[in-house]
């Protein structure tokens, strides 16, 4: 790990009250969207940014010169969790928040983050909403209404499964430390990162006014490799011929979901019209009948993968 900037020359002069970490390999366009988002936060209290580069083609100097409150690193492990734990480790403020380089924080961001904290002192760790930034609102993607609706549950993950997408989330310096760093790249570092906290003791909090938005991916291609690195993570904890069977019936009921996401579609706020909820429900029966055959598949031939591989091969890293 390299730093190619130091915090006194480009940090703010007061220590921060917050740090946002952003990990970052070969989006130096979304990065500028990103790291113009967190510029136009309005708080009085002083905000580090820390851009953590993990092996792009071209490291963005020229993007981190545009912005004095952020610095550069660089983290030669390949995998968004070790470059978001570098970037935590020399962060100064007491409260870490993370985002991703192709994500922008929506205004209230911060203040939503520090404002949590400052209320509430027993809370040490928060996850917030998704939304999707569509090309045109007026008239969204298949894609675009399908992740609008499924895409990013993240109060879902914190309410029922106990953890937050690393992409929206924030916690306490200290808690951080006692927790430990991120997985790497061969683990779900979010849903891992959160059950080590849970298991001891350290709950997340949902806290809908803290929101980012991303755009939804542009091919069905980009969807299905991030479902294939989710599954190759699933099959890493296959040990026993019990979990290997309640997992060939989690891929039997994927096929058939869908029949059962009419109601969510049909009340879902975040989209609008018929032909929107039409066009989601068309990608949603696609994807999950592909799930469904790459799970049965992969498990069938006892193939976990390399989830590094596909990883570095979607460079959004989502």
């Amino acid at each position: 790990m390299t730093e190619t900037t130091s915090a006194e020359e480009t940090g703010p002069p007061d220590r921060p009250r917050l740090s946002v970490v952003i990990p970052h390999f070969n989006q130096p366009d979304t990065l500028v969207m990103c790291l113009r988002s967190l510029a136009e936060q309005e708080t009085s209290e002083p905000i580090e940014v820390i851009v953590v580069d993990n092996g792009s083609t071209s490291v963005p100097h020229d993007v981190i010169d545009g912005f004095p409150a952020a610095r550069l690193m660089e983290e030669a492990t390949p995998g968004p969790g070790p470059a978001r734990s570098s970037g935590a480790r020399t962060a100064q403020a007491e409260t870490l928040a993370f985002i991703d380089a192709d994500c922008v924080a929506e205004p209230g961001w911060a203040a939503a983050i520090l404002d949590t904290f400052d209320a509430h002192p027993d809370i040490a760790v928060i996850g917030g909403d998704v939304r999707i930034l569509p090309d045109d609102p007026a008239r969204l993607t298949g894609l675009e209404a399908y992740e609008s609706v499924w895409g990013y549950r993240n109060q879902m993950y914190v309410e029922k499964h106990g953890y937050t997408g690393t992409g929206n989330m924030a916690v306490r310096r200290e808690t951080f430390l006692t927790v430990g760093d991120f997985g790497g790249i061969e683990t779900a570092e979010d849903h891992d990162w959160g059950q080590r906290a849970r298991a001891l003791g350290i709950e997340t909090v949902y806290v809908p006014e803290m929101i980012i938005a991303t755009p939804a991916r542009s091919t069905m291609h980009e969807l299905r490799r991030k479902w294939d690195r989710h599954i190759h993570h699933d099959l890493a904890g296959l040990t026993t011929v019990a979990a290997k069977v309640r997992y060939a019936i989690r891929a039997v009921a994927m096929a058939g979901s869908p029949a059962a996401e009419f109601v969510r579609l049909a009340r879902s706020r975040r989209i609008h019209g018929v032909g929107t909820r039409l066009r989601a429900l068309r990608c949603l029966v696609a994807i999950r009948w592909y799930r469904a055959r790459k799970m049965l598949g992969n498990l069938r031939r006892s193939e976990a993968g390399s989830a590094a591989a596909a990883w570095r091969a979607d460079s959004s890293q989502k």
